[in-house]
């Protein structure tokens, strides 16, 4: 019952996932959800008491699948930089496997209200000390000079949103395409030597 009740809320969210890519978050009736995944009206409002509910759970299941697979990458590797260097990847390879959550979490949440503003706050946070944690630890073993690693983490969140977003609403370029470059300047801008980012992008 627990598989089967885990497999109808994730159909539910995979159909309202495609839908408010498709019409926008204001746009979207709940029946339109209800059709899509194939359920019924009581299903949905079983699972989700509303369709912000609906919106911001799909906000945390992208937040969470990108967590977990950057603490899985992360944990592969010893030093400060090289755990940067795979969350950069990782991160990018994740919106470009998922661009209608991506699309959803930083376009269609902005200017929705307080309870979007805030969950939107939340997630960048949450990234943001994830990013500073690995920069101090490569500041920590020598891999970066002395930096403040809470603005430089604020920095390459902005990096970062500003790629992805472009690629949401063009196109272009595919975050994987891009990473090389965004990896490069990023490296640059906390330290890195150039023999050692060299080196990192040969790996």
């Amino acid at each position: 019952m627990a598989t089967e009740s885990s497999e109808t809320r994730n159909r539910i969210l995979e159909a309202a996932a495609s839908v408010f890519a498709d019409k926008g978050y204001h746009d979207t009736r709940v029946d339109e959800i209800v059709a899509a995944s194939q359920t019924s009206k009581g299903a949905v409002y079983h699972y989700f008491s509303s369709k912000n509910h609906i919106f911001l759970a799909l906000v945390d299941k992208f937040a969470d699948l990108l967590e977990e697979r950057l603490r899985t990458a992360i944990e592969k590797e010893e030093h400060g930089i090289e755990r940067v260097d795979a969350a950069l990847l990782v991160c990018m390879q994740t919106f470009g496997q998922h661009r209608t959550l991506a699309k959803i979490t930083l376009v269609q949440a902005v200017g929705l209200g307080v309870a979007f503003e805030e969950k939107r706050r939340e997630i960048n946070d949450r990234f943001a000390q994830l990013i500073q944690k690995y920069l101090d630890q490569a500041v920590a073993d020598g891999s970066l000079p002395a930096l403040d690693t809470d603005i430089a983490a604020r920095a390459w969140m902005g990096a970062l949103n500003e790629v992805v977003l472009r690629w949401v609403y063009t196109g272009q370029p595919e975050p994987e395409r891009a990473f090389p470059a965004l990896r490069t300047m990023l490296l640059r801008s906390v330290g890195v030597p150039e023999e050692r980012i060299q080196a990192i992008s040969d790996r």
